[in-house]
């Protein structure tokens, strides 16, 4: 019976373990701009390597990471069929300044494609 029971500790306790190490992400890390007070330095200037087949350039640009902003070295992207890439970018608004990241357009109008049924889509007919 005491064989049973530690069996079956060793069971619950194994899967509790890896239960905990099967978290998903929740939306709280899926953060889409990031808004902050103080505004980018100016970029830095980049050196584009000669194209790659099969990728899009990623440029160099700013984050905003432990409350300050860090250079991030531009990179290769891999490309996607029929979608343009935006690359990141930094926007004032009401003395505030939005960070963007990265995406890619699949009808290249440069909407980003989840506001392009909305009413605010500047190139919607």
């Amino acid at each position: 019976m005491k064989r049973v029971a530690i069996t079956l500790a060793i069971g619950a306790a194994s899967l509790l373990s890896v239960g905990g190490a099967l978290t998903l992400p929740t939306t709280a890390h899926a953060q889409r701009a990031v808004i902050v007070e103080t505004p980018p330095p100016p970029p830095r200037s980049e050196r584009m390597p000669p194209p790659r087949r099969g990728y899009v350039w990623a440029p160099g640009h700013y984050e905003w990471r432990n409350g300050q902003h860090v250079w991030v070295r531009g990179s290769w992207v891999r490309a996607r069929r029929g979608y343009a890439y935006r690359p990141p970018e930094w926007r004032e608004r009401d003395g505030r300044w939005e960070y963007r990241r990265g995406e890619w357009d699949r009808d290249r109008d440069g909407v980003p494609n989840r506001y392009d049924r909305r009413p605010d889509n500047p190139n919607r007919n």
